[in-house]
C-alpha cells in the first residue's frame, strides 16, 4: 500500500469529522476502513487512502468517526481487543427501507 494521500492527528472528533469531509473528495470510492490500536484508516478502490492518527478501535469517538464514512461494524464490539495488528471492515454500509420508521 502506497502513502497516505493526508494524515491528522486526532485532538477533537470535530476536528477529525471536518478532515474526513475536506480529504474525502481526493480519493474515489471507498472500500474499506481499517483501525489499529492508534490510528484509522480510510482506503478507496485505488488503494489510495488518507489516515488519522491518535485514536483507535479502544477509542470510544472511533464509532462516530466509522459511521461518518459508512462503515460496515458492529458498534457494541468494536472496542473488544484482538491478537491481530488491526481490524479491517467494509465500507458502502446501507439500511434497510423504512428502518427509521415508527409503525
Amino acid at each position: 500500500m502506497s502513502a497516505p494521500l493526508a494524515t491528522h492527528d486526532f485532538t477533537t472528533v470535530d476536528a477529525a469529522c471536518e478532515f474526513l469531509k475536506r480529504t474525502r473528495a481526493e480519493l474515489r470510492q471507498l472500500r474499506k476502513v481499517r483501525v489499529w490500536k492508534d490510528k484509522l484508516q480510510v482506503i478507496d478502490v485505488n488503494k489510495d487512502c488518507f489516515e488519522i492518527n491518535g485514536i483507535g478501535y479502544l477509542d470510544v469517538d472511533v464509532v462516530k468517526l466509522m459511521r461518518m464514512i459508512n462503515t460496515a461494524f458492529d458498534p457494541t464490539k468494536i472496542h473488544e481487543p484482538l491478537d491481530f495488528e488491526y481490524k479491517e471492515f467494509d465500507t458502502g454500509r446501507r439500511h434497510c427501507w423504512a428502518e427509521d420508521r415508527v409503525m
